[in-house]
């Protein structure tokens, strides 16, 4: 949900900046539906809750499908500069995901740190739960996984890895970037 965040963070600085929503609808953003899709593969994948994903059979591939729909998505719009800062965000999660067999290494302590109490006691008893792994020993480029958190009295606190970091911080230079600065003439008359 840090992603969230990010997007919203960045919506308020541009609209501080004078930007104006209005003007996302002009972006020439090519292939927005792989973006929609890996947000759908996402949705079936990932644990609500502490109860196991909509397809837990079909996690892994799934999860590198969503990745594998992002990185085309990126690719196809590499032109613009704030979704080079997401691209690193997304490399190095699909980098420590790769690294773990599919799965991101998550800490049960950030997650009970965030507020996911269900969600850290199950993945602390199975060991792995939807698309998240139990960081430990056995998991490789754990300072790549999901040990951060947001406090749990902020809404949609949750875990999240450095590579989020990364995405948020694209989207907070994305968003004041496409919604752009309303010039002299939509500001209005210079008051004196």
């Amino acid at each position: 949900m840090i992603l969230l965040w990010g997007a919203l963070l960045g919506v308020v600085v541009g609209w501080l900046r004078g930007g104006r929503l209005r003007a996302l609808e002009k972006l020439q953003l090519r292939a927005g539906w792989l973006v929609l899709g890996a947000i759908l593969l996402q949705i079936l994948i990932f644990p609500v809750a502490g109860a196991d994903p909509l397809l837990p059979q079909v996690t892994v591939p799934l999860h590198f499908l969503s990745y594998t729909l992002l990185a085309l998505f990126l690719i196809l719009n590499r032109g613009c500069r704030p979704l080079l800062l997401v691209g690193l965000g997304l490399a190095l999660n699909l980098l420590v995901i790769a690294a773990n067999g599919g799965y991101m290494p998550a800490s049960p302590q950030a997650l009970l740190r965030a507020g996911k109490e269900e969600v850290a006691l199950v993945l602390q008893e199975k060991g792995r739960l939807g698309n998240v792994v139990r960081m430990g020993e056995e998991t490789h480029l754990n300072f790549l996984g999901d040990f951060l958190y947001v406090p749990g009295w902020v809404p949609l606190a949750t875990a999240f890895s450095p590579g989020d970091v990364a995405i948020a911080l694209g989207l907070v230079w994305f968003f004041p970037a496409a919604m752009g600065k309303r010039s002299a003439e939509e500001k209005g008359p210079a008051r004196g």
